[in-house]
């Protein structure tokens, strides 16, 4: 199964995301982007892709032992930016040397559990909104996020999460995600 951890935000945070998201739509390109569902949004801490279920248990030891060393740390939404012309998120303010932490714990977890992992790089806590199959100019849209600012929240959780994919050939179908532990963080 695909896996992933991951921060979810609260619902407030969602609903801030949203009302952003809705003013980015009247930009021009907007129709041409691929915009997320904002069920699916999440701060990802760690693709895994695919992984064995016989590797389940132990990665589930792992990352409630990661969780439980760590500490729960505020977070909120803050602007927003863009990879190239392919991908635009939010971004996050607060708490982000206790999220980038979680991340490499859990990437930890994850390789001594057995799941091959891509090679390490900075972790970059973003959340998706949009994405394009070209290159596309995404500048004036990240320049609006610039000034998003969210309510703080605490993020209490770590969430192990797979991801569904599309199978059904529909245009614009989104990938359907599935909460399957979370465990609280700092015990």
């Amino acid at each position: 199964m695909r896996l992933f951890a991951a921060v979810l935000p609260p619902d407030r945070a969602v609903d801030e995301i949203a009302a952003a998201v809705d003013r980015l739509h009247a930009l021009p390109g907007a129709d041409g982007l691929r915009w997320t569902g904002c069920d699916g949004w999440h701060f990802t801490l760690a693709f895994m892709g695919e992984v064995e279920d016989r590797l389940l248990p132990e990665l589930r030891e792992r990352l409630g032992r990661a969780a439980h060393r760590t500490d729960p740390f505020p977070l909120r939404i803050h602007g927003g930016g863009r990879f190239g012309g392919r991908a635009l998120w939010a971004g996050a303010a607060g708490g982000i040397d206790a999220m980038r932490l979680l991340a490499e714990r859990a990437d930890a977890a994850a390789r001594r559990s057995g799941v091959p992992m891509e090679g390490h790089r900075r972790y970059t806590p973003h959340l998706t909104l949009a994405r394009s199959r070209t290159d596309a100019d995404l500048r004036p849209f990240a320049e609006a996020l610039r000034p998003l600012e969210g309510t703080p929240w605490e993020v209490a959780e770590l969430c192990l999460v797979r991801s569904n994919l599309p199978k059904s050939g529909v245009p614009g179908e989104q990938p359907r995600y599935e909460v399957l532990e979370a465990w609280p963080l700092g015990g």
